[in-house]
């Protein structure tokens, strides 16, 4: 699910022609354009890591990698309008995730899962200050996500608002919500799984027509976002019957 990018000059293009780079490793003490490349990656918010070069060495077989190795996905994204056209195709009414800000590799593969045996029709991640697709997470996702249609966008708000202008409600999993069992999800919706910790954005839950809450009966006050997201997902199965 990933390639590896090395030398000055590739990086830098990839960086320029918007690729989506998973990390970008530079050797220590390094310098020149390579702190161009380091400037452009903490413009995009890229995860930076910074190594010895002979553990470099040993990554690129001994290539000459100038001191800059960047590892970049090969998993084919779509368009927001694609999962759409998934569920005509199909008959059925949308039923989409969105994931505002989930940081772990195994959560997303593990909802990637959930959701393809569910039958949702796509999931919607933003391009920043989140996961992408990577090895881990398609190891995790069990191959699922070979099926499972997943679109990048750049501002999950804005996303929100175009799903609402085309008759898709919009529900958040929060803590303040409704228990989720008594809200109608059986007609066309898009369901938000906040990230690990901080849970929906403000900004995000306000764009949001309704929250849905899972009861907590034990200690701990909340449930790994890959759980909350399957037994949500699942309700809206049931519902939909």
């Amino acid at each position: 699910m990933a390639e590896i990018i090395i030398g000055r000059n590739a990086v830098l293009e990839a960086l320029k022609n918007g690729r989506e780079i998973e990390k970008i490793t530079v050797a220590k003490g390094a310098d020149g354009s390579v702190k161009q490349i380091i400037g452009k990656a903490k413009d995009k918010k890229i995860p930076l890591y910074y190594s010895e070069r002979n553990r470099m060495d040993k990554a690129t077989d001994g290539e000459n990698h100038q001191g800059v190795i960047a590892v970049v996905s090969d998993y084919k994204y779509c368009s927001v309008e694609d999962i759409l056209d998934r569920a005509v195709e199909r008959g059925e009414k949308p039923f989409i995730l969105v994931l505002d800000g989930l940081e772990d590799p195994h959560n997303l593969g593990a909802i990637l899962r959930s959701a393809e045996c569910a039958g949702v029709h796509g999931l919607i991640i933003p391009k920043r200050r989140s996961v992408s697709v990577t090895e881990t997470v398609a190891k995790t996702s069990a191959g699922a996500c070979e099926y499972m249609l997943c679109a990048k966008v750049t501002n999950i708000a804005r996303e929100i608002d175009k799903l609402k202008e085309q008759g898709i409600w919009i529900g958040a999993c929060d803590m303040d919500g409704v228990h989720y069992d008594k809200q109608d999800m059986t007609g066309a919706v898009c369901l938000v799984v906040g990230g690990e910790g901080n849970g929906v954005s403000r900004l995000v839950k306000e764009k949001c027509d309704f929250v849905v809450s899972i009861p907590m009966k034990g200690k701990i006050s909340s449930l790994n976002a890959s759980n909350a997201a399957s037994i949500l997902m699942y309700e809206i199965v049931r519902q939909r019957g």
